[in-house]
Parts: C-alpha cells; structure tokens; sequence
C-alpha cells in the first residue's frame, strides 16, 4: 500500500511547481517587449540615381532601427519609378513634386499618392557665358526640361525675368504653345531633365532642375535666375499606391525620413542646392 501522506506532499508539490511555472511565464508574458510591427518587413523603395542614394542609406539605417528593411531601387529617368509603383516592383518611391504625379495620374490613370515631404530644389536658369539674364543674346537658345510639369516651371521662370510672356491663364503645364511674346526671339530648345543641364555647352542657357544641375556639375555661381522658394507647389514627397497610405510600415518609413539626422546628410550632400521640405 502506498504511504498516503507522501503521495500527498509529492502532489503538493508538484502543483505548487506547476503553479510557478505558469505564473513565471505570465510574468514573461506580460514583461517581454512586443515585437516591432515591421519585424521582417522589407521594402522596396524607388528613387533617382546619384546623391539622393547618400540620403537614402541613412534613411535606411533609421528605419532599420524600427524594425523596417529598405531596399532603394534607383532609377535614371523620371518615367520609371511610377511605373514600377504602379505594377507593384517597388512599394514606395521619393522623386517627384504634386504636379508632375497630377500630370501622370491624369496622362496614365496612376493609383499613387503622396505621403511625405522629403525636400524642394528651386529650378534655376544657368549659363556659362553670361553674368545676368539681360545679357541674352537676340536669339539666344535656351534649353527646357520637356517633361510636361518641369516644361512649365521653366517657361515661368523665363516669364518672371522678362525673357518671354505666356498666354493669360496658363496652368502650370505651359507648352512653348502658350508663348505669346518673346522680344529678344530666343530659340527655346525642349530636352529630356538629365540632358538639358549637360547640354550647357551648346547652349547660352538652360532651366535645370536643381539636382541635376548639381549632377552636371553647374553651381550657384552659373545661375542666373532662380523661381521663388516661398510658396514653392514643388516640394518632393514619398509616394506608395493608394490604399497604403495608411499602414504603419508608411509611417515608419516617413519618419525614418523626416528627421534632424537624414536633414544633415540631406545638406551635406546638395550643399544649400536643396532644401529639407517638410
């Protein structure tokens, strides 16, 4: 016959063991950190070729501290990332102003919307052969980035200098279509946004956007003139197909961005060409 007592204190035992054990994993339990939401999440971002890919890895190492993986798929025409975006290669993309995105929704039925300022680079008009836009020759050739909205950016920055006149309410898609006065008869010469600013040579001056004026190797010293900053429609922002604008992989992504660290990186590298933007 077994001892009665025994079995009864192994029991107690046993029970009281049972029962730290399931207090200590509650403990644990209820003391772990939570995993990061993003924990495993990698992503896909698009952006433009050259300095933006400095900024980008330090944004990536921000977000890798949330928890979020960034790959950067860098692209060297304007065209692309959107059509990446669009078919799903890449989850978010960081190139583009309101404007050209409008201009590609309208032209191409895009489901992409902005989610966060990055920076602006005012648009500029260079020149290596003269000190001031009343020095333009009659018949002067101008260069023009010919993408739709760069295309009237430009012509605006013309227009506010006196080159040219466009028609009255002109959007800011203006064409050479819309020029209605041109004094000096200047040759406005349509080029592709990377090309304009490397053409310089065989021009007597070109509006280039900022970053790929720095990317031709033109400086503050050749610009000539420069489009307002304030109220500038053309800030920069990161962009994800719509339906994800809210998930919270967006919002880590926008402030791994969105910081005082990527903002120092962001000056070093455009050197007061660009500015941050939100």
């Amino acid at each position: 016959m077994k001892n009665t007592k025994t079995s009864s204190l192994r029991l107690s035992r046993r029970a009281t063991l049972a029962a730290l054990a399931v207090s200590a994993a509650s403990v644990l339990a209820f003391s772990a950190p939570a995993p990061s939401f993003a924990e495993d999440k990698s992503i896909k971002v698009g952006i433009m070729s050259g300095e933006d890919e400095d900024v980008w890895r330090v944004v990536a190492a921000a977000a890798a501290k949330k928890g979020l993986t960034i790959e950067t798929i860098t692209f060297n025409d304007y065209t692309q990332p959107n059509e990446a975006l669009e078919r799903g290669e890449i989850d978010a993309n960081a190139f583009q102003h309101k404007p050209y995105l409008d201009n590609q929704v309208n032209t191409h039925g895009y489901h992409i919307v902005p989610v966060g300022y990055t920076g602006v680079w005012p648009i500029g008009l260079y020149t290596k052969k003269f000190k001031q836009v009343s020095e333009l020759p009659e018949g002067a050739v101008i260069g023009v980035p010919n993408d739709p909205s760069n295309e009237g950016r430009a012509l605006r920055v013309l227009q506010n200098e006196g080159v040219i006149k466009l028609k009255d309410g002109t959007g800011i898609l203006a064409t050479i279509a819309d020029v209605t006065e041109n004094p000096k008869k200047v040759e406005i010469k349509e080029l592709d946004a990377g090309i304009v600013g490397r053409s310089i040579e065989d021009l007597d001056a070109a509006v280039v956007n900022t970053d790929w004026a720095l990317k031709s190797g033109l400086t503050p010293d050749n610009r000539i003139a420069q489009e307002p900053i304030a109220d500038n429609p053309y800030r920069n922002f990161i962009a994800v197909k719509q339906g994800n604008e809210n998930e919270e992989w967006v919002k880590t992504l926008v402030s791994a961005y969105q910081n005082d660290t990527v903002k120092a990186e962001f000056d070093k590298v455009y050197k007061g060409t660009g500015l941050s933007a939100y």
